[in-house]
């Protein structure tokens, strides 16, 4: 296999191809940059799963975003391969020269081989398919396991000979969702100058999540003290509604409640014009760091090390246990983190007040 050096290589047109959640896209953005910077005229595209497309809409550093769809895979065989086979043909006549697959599974690497791009880059994995090997002529050897997810993406370019500058993550979100974001808090008497507090304490995955009484003790402490008011937020899954809801019944004080109302734009804009955000290992995290706010992140079974919140100035909260982090879904599979469970709402007050004061 011929090593890929990019500074030798005439390189017109490029796709990267990140089909993960949220947080990863987003987390991708310092790639991006890295080769936006090495081709500042090339045509740079990405493909990205639909329903993580907003995290980035509106980065000058694109010229394409195509948005592939995982539900397809639901579907009747016919009308599956239909969809499918549009999408690989739509990919395939914008006739990439590079093709950079970051994702594990076979559906990148199949759109990486469709693509048509003379260079096609991708993850070295033994354990992969057998096919894959027939696919790429440049490798990437796995980066090291505890670095994090933005260094561990930076490896693509880097070993293309590039070399990455600008590591910030960034989001655009247009005024209008900022304007939305004023009205809902003009509604609860929460005026331009009055400091915000925003908590999203739900993730898609419970085991991620801290106690509710826990929380709704720590909203209570917050709002009473006049420093801030809280603002939280949460996905419009029906079980991160319950536990939302679990977590005002517990309340004495009344924070105000934006869970599954507002687009991630729009968290985004209710992140930025917070003084501080608290929540759990998940996509609102990595939000709130990308826009510039003071985050307080609680770890429990994952890692910190790779997907605590990017940037300087963030405070992460965890147990320095020998059996964290286990990446499990909870103690003996009961979907309850003993380790993120058995923070103290002491612990987290004091990080949140240091911040407000």
């Amino acid at each position: 296999m011929k090593n890929l050096d990019l500074r030798t290589e005439p390189v017109e047109r490029i796709l990267l191809i990140r089909l993960r959640n949220i947080g990863d896209v987003l987390l991708m953005v310092p790639t991006i940059r890295a080769f936006r910077e090495a081709f500042p005229k090339a045509h740079l595209a990405v493909v990205v799963n639909a329903g993580t497309e907003e995290m980035l809409t509106g980065n000058p550093l694109l010229d394409e975003i195509l948005v592939f769809d995982p539900h397809w895979k639901a579907l009747p065989l016919r009308q599956r391969v239909r969809w499918e086979g549009k999408f690989v043909r739509e990919v395939r006549r914008r006739k990439f020269d590079l093709a950079v697959n970051m994702t594990e599974g076979d559906r990148g690497a199949f759109l990486c081989l469709a693509s048509g791009a003379r260079w096609k880059v991708g993850l070295h994995d033994p354990r992969g398919l057998w096919w894959k090997k027939w696919v790429y002529n440049h490798w990437v050897r796995p980066p090291d396991w505890k670095a994090h997810m933005v260094e561990q993406m930076l490896e693509f370019p880097r070993s293309l000979g590039l070399d990455p500058q600008g590591k910030g993550v960034e989001l655009f979100y247009p005024p209008e969702d900022r304007e939305t974001i004023d009205f809902l808090l003009a509604k609860e008497g929460i005026g331009p100058a009055d400091p915000v507090l925003h908590i999203h304490p739900t993730s898609r995955w419970l085991f991620k999540c801290w106690r509710d009484e826990g929380m709704a003790a720590v909203i209570d402490a917050l709002q009473e003290s006049g420093k801030a008011r809280v603002v939280l937020t949460g996905g419009k899954e029906e079980k991160e509604l319950k536990k939302i809801d679990g977590i005002l019944k517990s309340c004495r004080t009344r924070p105000v409640n934006l869970a599954g109302k507002i687009t991630l734009k729009q968290l985004a804009a209710l992140s930025r014009r917070s003084r501080l955000f608290l929540g759990v290992d998940t996509a609102p995290m990595h939000i709130a760091a990308a826009v510039g706010t003071p985050v307080i992140a609680l770890f429990g079974p994952s890692g910190e090390f790779n997907w605590g919140p990017w940037g300087n100035g963030h405070v992460v909260i965890k147990k320095d246990w020998e059996c964290r982090p286990c990446g499990k879904d909870g103690c003996q599979g009961s979907k309850r983190s003993r380790c993120l469970e058995e923070i103290t709402e002491e612990e987290v007050l004091e990080k949140a007040f240091h911040f407000l004061d």
